[in-house]
């Protein structure tokens, strides 16, 4: 029997450039710009707002702890539509290896609404500082399956509520379209603000950075975790279901985002 062009595939967790404690801080830093730059401009994130709507109002809080940001994802456009609905909206944005000109270009956006941790950030230990609703955008496929259960034990072991967001499904068809990213990122970098020669150079002469972005973006999806899969994470580290989950996927146009949401019932 022939499977369906758009099958998924068995989880490989590969190694991913950004994740190397001895990666270069600047290449690290313009791959997670380039992520940002992609993902308000695509505005793939638009259609998940009614989840995280519900992730606050199930929390009854206002603020969001954005772990493994990057470069902030999606917040420049995310975060004033929500704040629509949600007037003393705040979000918190945190990373492991935070990308501190990232988050700066990003708060200059949204300054009465964003901020952010200079110092690193755990998603399996959140500081008891960093309360709201957590939240992961495309990076919650870096955790090999026992790190990853242990962010949502984590949420619960503190009372926190937890939406993790992808951008991708682990099938042949999103490996063949990230297979064609170098393109994207030679054509997209000098749209990239603001703008830095450094970015240029290692983007063109030699193309560094479309070559690790090209690599990063394959791995991503043999890694990205199936909705099967999270809600079998999710029976795992909460047996006597003593938090509401919510998961499922969200489609943008071609573009799918497996979703997993997790609240406290109490």
């Amino acid at each position: 029997m022939i499977k369906p062009f758009n099958c998924s595939m068995r989880r490989i967790h590969l190694f991913e450039f950004e994740d190397l404690q001895w990666f270069p801080r600047i290449l690290r830093n313009y791959m997670t710009d380039y992520l940002q730059f992609v993902a308000n401009q695509a505005d793939f994130y638009k259609n998940i707002l009614p989840i995280i709507k519900k992730g606050l109002a199930k929390s009854g809080t206002s603020t969001v702890v954005d772990l493994a940001s990057g470069g902030g994802g999606g917040w420049v456009k995310l975060a004033p539509r929500l704040q629509a609905a949600v007037p003393d909206l705040s979000v918190i944005l945190t990373d492991f290896y935070p990308n501190i000109p990232a988050f700066q270009q990003t708060v200059q956006q949204n300054p009465e609404i964003i901020s952010y941790q200079t110092e690193p950030v755990n998603a399996l230990a959140v500081p008891s500082h960093l309360k709201g609703l957590r939240t992961q955008f495309l990076s919650f496929h870096h955790f090999k399956p026992e790190n990853a259960r242990r962010i949502l034990k984590n949420a619960l072991d503190t009372n926190a509520s937890i939406l993790i967001v992808e951008a991708q499904e682990r099938n042949w068809s999103t490996l063949l379209q990230f297979a064609l990213s170098p393109i994207f990122v030679l054509l997209g970098t000098p749209f990239i603000r603001p703008f830095k020669i450094g970015r240029i150079l290692l983007t063109y002469f030699p193309p560094l950075v479309p070559l690790f972005v090209w690599w990063d973006g394959l791995v991503s999806v043999l890694r990205t975790y199936s909705v099967d899969e999270m809600r079998k994470m999710a029976n795992e580290v909460d047996p006597d279901q003593t938090y509401e989950w919510d998961i499922g996927k969200v489609k943008d146009g071609p573009i799918t985002l497996p979703y997993l949401l997790g609240c406290p019932k109490s």
